[in-house]
């Protein structure tokens, strides 16, 4: 798993970070409250671990301005106030998970594990990237509020490019998962999709989501993360 932990103190940051590292997960960190809310925004983490007393932005109003951003990432909280009320105004913020300090890291790696199967066990109705969104469910394309008409075609290639964000996304995995072709028709079908899909999603906006990687093929990515 890729892990943002969000914790001031040094000691269990360490602590933490090693432990995961032991286990295989890479783990990025901040160590205040906004630098932790800016990389979470970023939703390249499988899990946020937030620590709830931070320095400039405590961890419950991390949580909350993430939430109302759109950002689902589940989190486990750490914290010290462990009464019934601090743990329900945790989930209440949109917190996942409670985790009460002093704590072990066995503990600790059950529940990020635990909170991992969760999200994946829950299917993606909707996919977003930067200001761009997609309704799986309605076929709904919008980016800046602005509603997209997409050919069926135009629709699947943009559902796979926004289910691969980030990632370089090669003409042969287009070919094989977008057209269902297991060979090379030797045609410009994808160049001129791609290119109606630019004009659509891209021409009327400041940042370009959609490039193309020369000679490798294409990867639609939010700038910000770039």
């Amino acid at each position: 798993m890729h892990i943002l932990l969000i914790e001031d103190d040094d000691a269990v940051a360490t602590f933490i970070e090693k432990g995961l590292a032991g286990h295989g997960h890479s783990v990025d960190r901040a160590n205040e409250g906004r630098q932790g809310r800016d990389m979470g925004m970023g939703k390249t983490h499988d899990v946020l671990i937030v620590d709830r007393m931070l320095p400039n932005l405590d961890g419950l109003s991390i949580i909350s301005q993430l939430r109302q951003a759109g950002v689902n990432t589940p989190v486990l909280i750490l914290s010290a106030l462990g009464e019934v009320d601090d743990r329900v105004s945790g989930l209440k913020a949109g917190g996942d998970d409670y985790l009460v300090k002093p704590f072990a890291f066995d503990e600790l790696l059950a529940r990020v594990e635990a909170l991992r199967r969760r999200q994946e066990s829950i299917p993606r109705t909707r996919l977003k990237v930067a200001d761009l969104e997609m309704d799986l469910l309605s076929h709904k394309v919008t980016r800046g509020g602005q509603n997209f008409n997409l050919q069926p075609r135009e629709y699947r290639l943009l559902e796979y490019l926004m289910k691969h964000a980030g990632q370089v996304v090669t003409r042969t995995m287009l070919l094989e998962n977008v057209w269902d072709y297991h060979f090379d028709p030797q045609t410009n079908v994808i160049d001129v999709h791609i290119s109606r899909l630019r004009q659509k999603i891209d021409k009327e906006f400041e940042q370009q989501l959609l490039t193309t990687v020369r000679g490798v093929g294409y990867m639609l990515q939010d700038p910000a993360d770039a």
